[in-house]
C-alpha cells in the first residue's frame, strides 16, 4: 500500500489512510460508494464510460482516469461496480488485468455470477499474481450514499483482510467464505426478496380488495410473523406513497434471482419456488417499462389482478 499514517478499521484491522484505490463504474451505485472513499481520506482514481459520470467524481474530489487501466495503474486496491460477470472480465481483459501490479486486489462488487467469479479468480492468480474479491452489496443507492450497505465478501482470508479496512467505509463487510461466496450469497438473498415482495404484493392487493386499509395491514403484519424487508421498508416507502423509487431497476432483481436460480441448477438443487418467482417477474419486466423500478412489481400485480 501506499505510504502513510496506519489508523484501525472499525473492526480492528490496520488500514494506510493514503491508500490509493481505483474505482471503476461510477454509476448509481458506484458514484456515492467511490465519495464515501474521498471523504474517508483515499486517493480514489476513477473511470467510466460516461463522461458525465467522470466529470462529476471529479468535482468532487476524485482524480479522472482515462480508461479503466489507467486508473488501476497506480492503485492498491481496484473496485469494480459493474453490470454484471460479463462486462467484469470485458474489462479486465481489456487492458485493465495487465495494468495490475502483482500483489494487489480486485474487488468486484458488481452481481456476478459465482461459478465464473471463482474462474476469474484462479485465472488472475495464474497470470497476474492477483487476488480477485468478491464483495457484492445489499442496500441500494441509500445504502451506498450512507455507508450503510450490507457488503458479502468471498476470498483469501489474508486479501480480504487487506480490504476490510476500505469496505468498512461502504458500509459492514461480512466475510461468507471463499472466492464467489460473496456472489452466491448476493444472488440467492435478491432471490428472496424478490420472491417475498411479490407475494406480499399480492397478499396486500387481495386485502385492500377485500376492504382492508393497506397501511393498517402492514402495521399488523410488521408486528406478526408476515413481516419481511418488503412489508416493512418497500411497501410503505416506495409502493403506498406511488413513488416506486427506490433506486434499485426491476431488470437487475429479475437478473440476480436468475443467477440464483442458475447456481441451484449447477448444484443439483432446482429451487422450484424460484423458477416460479422468475418466471412472473420475467412477466412483470416485458409488461413494464425498461427502467421500471423494482417496486413497480406491485404495480404489476395490481394491473394483472384487475384484468
Amino acid at each position: 500500500m501506499s505510504d502513510g499514517a496506519v489508523g484501525v478499521g472499525l473492526s480492528g484491522h490496520a488500514a494506510s489512510i493514503a491508500t490509493t484505490v481505483a474505482f471503476v463504474g461510477l454509476g448509481n451505485m458506484g458514484a456515492p460508494m467511490a465519495r464515501r472513499l474521498i471523504d474517508a481520506g483515499h486517493r480514489v482514481i476513477g473511470f467510466d464510460r460516461s463522461e458525465d459520470a467522470v466529470d462529476r467524481f471529479a468535482a468532487r474530489g476524485g482524480t479522472a482516469a482515462v480508461s479503466a487501466a489507467a486508473a488501476a495503474a497506480d492503485a492498491d486496491v481496484t473496485i469494480l461496480m459493474l453490470p454484471n460477470s460479463a462486462v467484469v472480465e470485458a474489462v479486465l481483459d481489456d487492458g485493465l488485468a495487465a495494468a495490475l501490479r502483482p500483489g494487489t486486489a480486485v474487488v468486484d462488487m458488481s452481481s456476478s455470477e459465482p461459478m465464473r467469479t471463482r474462474a476469474l479468480a484462479q485465472r488472475m492468480a495464474a497470470e497476474r499474481h492477483v487476488d480477485l474479491i468478491d464483495a457484492p452489496v445489499s442496500g441500494g443507492v441509500k445504502g451506498a450514499v450512507n455507508g450503510t450497505l450490507t457488503i458479502m465478501v468471498g476470498g483469501p482470508h489474508a486479501a480480504v483482510s487487506t480490504v476490510l479496512p476500505i469496505l468498512e467505509h461502504l458500509g459492514r463487510p461480512t466475510r461468507v467464505g471463499a472466492c464467489g461466496a460473496g456472489h452466491a450469497l448476493k444472488a440467492l438473498n435478491n432471490l428472496l426478496s424478490a420472491t417475498h415482495l411479490l407475494v406480499t404484493s399480492e397478499a396486500i392487493l387481495a386485502g385492500q380488495r377485500f376492504g382492508l386499509d393497506p397501511e393498517v395491514m402492514l402495521t399488523v403484519i410488521n408486528g406478526s410473523s408476515g413481516r419481511s424487508g418488503s412489508s416493512e421498508n418497500k411497501w410503505p416507502n416506495f409502493i403506498v406513497p406511488q413513488t416506486y423509487d427506490s433506486g434499485f431497476a426491476l431488470s437487475l432483481m429479475l437478473k440476480d434471482m436468475r443467477i440464483a436460480t442458475d447456481l441451484a441448477r449447477q448444484l443439483g438443487r432446482p429451487s422450484l419456488l424460484g423458477e416460479s418467482a422468475v418466471a412472473l417477474w420475467s412477466q412483470a419486466a416485458e409488461a413494464l417499462e425498461p427502467a421500471a423500478d423494482h417496486t413497480e412489481i406491485a404495480r404489476w400485480v395490481a394491473d394483472w389482478i384487475d384484468r
